[in-house]
């Protein structure tokens, strides 16, 4: 990038700056969306039951690393809490569409209430994991970063990622299938 910014330094950011935010913002936000609207299903992995959403959401922890390296953390913390108002818009949009009635016309009610009342459920789950999790890994990157006197980047990338998504799996697991599958969930947890 052009232009590096320090946390404060907001305003001296490239137009090209700019533009690669809003680009990595719009990836960001993307696969967040993404990852809780498929979030309901689960698959089986090397014997593991997993969310399919895990193919996406490890996109946000990688931009954010990205964005605290090249931005610094108050950026990272700004993808953060835009991506929470992301989450909280689509499921007050889902939430609205789930309340209108269907027209005569439309065969699927049923199966469409069915599948976004669980989107819904994963959504609300989501909501916490993510705050906490991806504030925690900006956090953590920070302070590694701080410790190693902006060296090791790929230690900071690696453990501020696998903490984070450590604290985020086991919220997420726990909050979003606890009624749906509460022996898988407890198995996991």
């Amino acid at each position: 990038m052009a232009t590096t910014s320090t946390t404060s330094d907001h305003l001296s950011l490239s137009f090209k700056d700019h533009r690669r935010l809003a680009v990595l913002l719009s990836i960001f936000s993307a696969a967040l969306v993404a990852a809780n609207l498929i979030g309901s299903k689960v698959t089986v992995i090397l014997g593991v039951s997993v969310s399919v959403g895990i193919f996406a959401y490890p996109l946000t922890f990688l931009i954010t690393d990205i964005v605290s390296e090249v931005h610094g953390r108050k950026w990272a913390q700004n993808f953060v809490w835009g991506g929470l108002i992301a989450q909280l818009l689509v499921l007050v949009l889902i939430l609205i569409a789930l309340a209108m009635p269907a027209s005569e016309r439309f065969a699927i009610e049923a199966e469409y209430q069915e599948v976004f009342k669980q989107s819904a459920r994963i959504i609300a789950a989501s909501l916490t994991a993510f705050l906490v999790s991806q504030s925690l890994d900006v956090w953590v990157f920070h302070k590694i970063k701080e410790r190693a006197k902006g060296r090791f980047l790929w230690l900071r990338n690696n453990l501020s990622t696998i903490l984070s998504q450590l604290v985020d799996t086991m919220l997420f697991m726990y909050l979003a299938f606890w009624h749906a599958f509460p022996k898988m969930t407890t198995g996991f947890v």
